[in-house]
């Protein structure tokens, strides 16, 4: 099939060619499959996410580049059981989002683009602005009045314009698809160069473990790129004859804010009304994640599943993890809250191959662990 933009709901495409964040009617797209690629095409010589170029939609001439990826894989005991942790805050901006940002600004700005839009409720935002100035493009990024200062200071730091939206996460993100017309919209819930950049993350793993595929990932999930992204990774290589079978993915989910779980849990394709609260675990409180159903179909295909979580586990989570000298954001410390649970159902048998994915570092969040710990800022 030739590489083009592929509305997965309508079976519609579009040309590659053109720069474009959505399909009719505003649809979320992705790309037409890709074939993958064999361990002799990994660039070894390149220590960042950049030694699977091959693996990517388009060849880069001057990718937008910081030494993002490869990230630390570290055994540890949770639980009562043995897991792997994917430390994905050892990135340049603190979060995974710096693949998927680095991956998609390298594309556009290769396409023309040379100002882009963002919004972001914090990480995806200090990424684009971070991979935007490497770049020598123009970043606006909205975000929540909520959002947590220590990012959107990182986001002006990158000379990015910062505009703060009143209300909700939705309320951000309506007001950037009205910006739309006027400043290309390089979201990374939209954009689906944004997932071919989170899709090195199942590249990664597959060469940490020795070219094999885990048994099981748990992932935090908001809008889920990483879900997405990781679903399209291994199922490339599957396609490439490198891996055997997708691993199991499940997605954690604050029980505050988890309409991916909910919608998972009725046997629903769509929305079922669920109640929104605020949670700590901010970077997953995204309360109409513009691709639920192809999350689902990504939970589903892959016999994975949803874990919804209280605030108390989610707080116990974020210490109990840091005492063990690993520093994340409680939106991190779901996929550890998650595991227990897993192994607790038996959905997760303890002698599997399981990774953690942590998205996000804990200096992220100070004001937020600091409430956990009970100490005045």
């Amino acid at each position: 099939m030739t590489l083009a933009y592929l509305d997965p709901r309508s079976g519609d495409t579009f040309p590659i060619e053109t720069p474009r964040w959505c399909g009719a009617a505003q649809a979320p797209l992705l790309l037409t499959p890709l074939p993958g690629i064999t361990r002799d095409r990994i660039d070894a010589g390149t220590r960042s996410l950049w030694r699977y170029r091959a693996a990517l939609p388009l060849p880069v001439a001057a990718p937008i580049s910081m030494g993002e990826g490869c990230t630390p894989l570290l055994p540890r005991r949770l639980h009562g059981a043995e897991v792997l942790l994917k430390c994905e805050w050892f990135m340049p901006t603190g979060s995974f989002k710096d693949r998927g940002a680095s991956v998609m600004l390298s594309l556009l700005r290769q396409q023309g683009i040379d100002a882009v839009l963002e919004d972001s409720s914090g990480n995806g935002g200090a990424a684009v602005s971070a991979y935007a100035a490497a770049g020598g493009m123009h970043a606006t990024i909205m975000a929540p009045t909520s959002t947590s200062p220590a990012k959107t200071v990182q986001m002006h730091a990158h000379g990015a314009g910062v505009e703060l939206i009143p209300g909700n996460r939705q309320a951000t993100s309506d007001a950037a698809v009205a910006r739309s017309n006027r400043i290309f919209y390089a979201s990374h819930s939209w954009h689906p160069f944004f997932l071919h950049g989170t899709k090195t993350l199942a590249y990664e793993l597959w060469e940490d473990l020795g070219f094999r595929a885990p048994d099981n990932i748990v992932m935090p999930c908001g809008v889920g790129t990483n879900v997405l992204g990781c679903e399209i990774g291994f199922a490339e290589l599957l396609r490439a004859g490198q891996i055997d079978c997708l691993p199991r993915i499940f997605a954690a989910q604050p029980a505050n804010c988890a309409p991916i779980a909910a919608a998972f849990m009725a046997g629903s394709d769509v929305a079922v009304p669920t109640t929104i609260t605020p949670t700590v675990a901010e970077g997953t409180a995204i309360a109409q994640p513009v691709r639920l159903r192809e999350v689902l179909g990504v939970l589903r295909a892959t016999r994975g599943g949803a874990v919804t979580l209280t605030e108390a586990e989610i707080g116990r989570a974020t210490l109990d993890l840091a005492r063990t000298g690993i520093y994340v954001e409680p939106t991190s410390a779901q996929a550890a809250a998650a595991f227990g649970k897993l192994l607790e159902t038996g959905t997760i048998a303890p002698d599997q191959t399981t990774v953690l994915v942590l998205t996000g570092s804990g200096l992220k969040a100070t004001p937020r662990i600091a409430e956990l710990m009970g100490i005045a800022l």
